[in-house]
């Protein structure tokens, strides 16, 4: 799974054969193949409104796994632009609303699924020099971040905030769908960095998205 519509059309595109199967309100999805594994590629928009939709529309099309290919923001100066990050945590505000709707009252667990951890740990140190595994945020307001909201998160270990983890890993317990995550960083919040060119980010996607792929060969379903 990935936010961006154009992420999941570059990701279908490294699929053998890849099959555009539903593009309704713009969340564009593909199946087709990549080496001995069948994979499907879909967009889960942004935030955990939409994205709870999708994996409960892929769940009931037989989805076993689900990984999210991301973009996130830095909250630490050790994140450089292009770094990648894998969460082993979600954090997220008490009475967030997606979860809260599905789980009022409880806090449920928020962290990937530990077999595609695991693998996704594996394929990273096999591929890339640099990469992070630590806890992160998932907020819903994308434009609410300030210096207060970097100092809280900090000083609870999260590294980088994106918006739609929390969402995945909670509802992969509820569904028993296996979940986890990579993320590329593309800005940081503490010394205001951004990517602008999309030629580097699409650099970082291909890197991110073959430690993905690859990782899916290598997880029992």
């Amino acid at each position: 799974m990935a936010g961006d519509p154009d992420r999941v059309d570059y990701i279908a595109g490294m699929l053998e054969e890849p099959r555009l199967v539903s593009s309704n309100r713009g969340l564009k999805t593909y199946t087709g193949n990549y080496k001995d594994q069948v994979i499907t590629v879909a967009c889960h928009g942004i935030g955990g409104p939409s994205t709870a939709i999708v994996i409960e529309e892929l769940r009931m099309l037989g989805a076993k796994i689900i990984v999210r290919l991301g973009t996130a923001g830095g909250l630490v100066r050790e994140l450089n632009l292009g770094d990648i990050v894998i969460p082993n945590i979600a954090c997220y505000y008490k009475g967030s609303g997606t979860i809260s709707a599905y789980m009022p009252g409880l806090a449920p667990p928020t962290v990937p699924s530990y077999d595609v951890l695991e693998a996704l740990v594996n394929e990273a140190r096999s591929r890339v020099k640099r990469f992070l595994i630590s806890p992160v945020v998932s907020s819903d307001a994308f434009y609410a971040e300030d210096e207060e909201f970097i100092s809280q998160w900090v000083k609870v270990g999260a590294t980088a905030v994106e918006m739609e983890c929390a969402t995945i890993f909670a509802l992969g317990y509820l569904r028993r769908i296996k979940t986890g995550a990579v993320l590329i960083i593309t800005d940081n919040l503490v010394d205001k960095s951004r990517v602008r060119m999309k030629e580097k980010i699409t650099e970082w996607v291909k890197e991110a998205a073959e430690i993905v792929l690859e990782a899916l060969r290598k997880i029992e379903a």
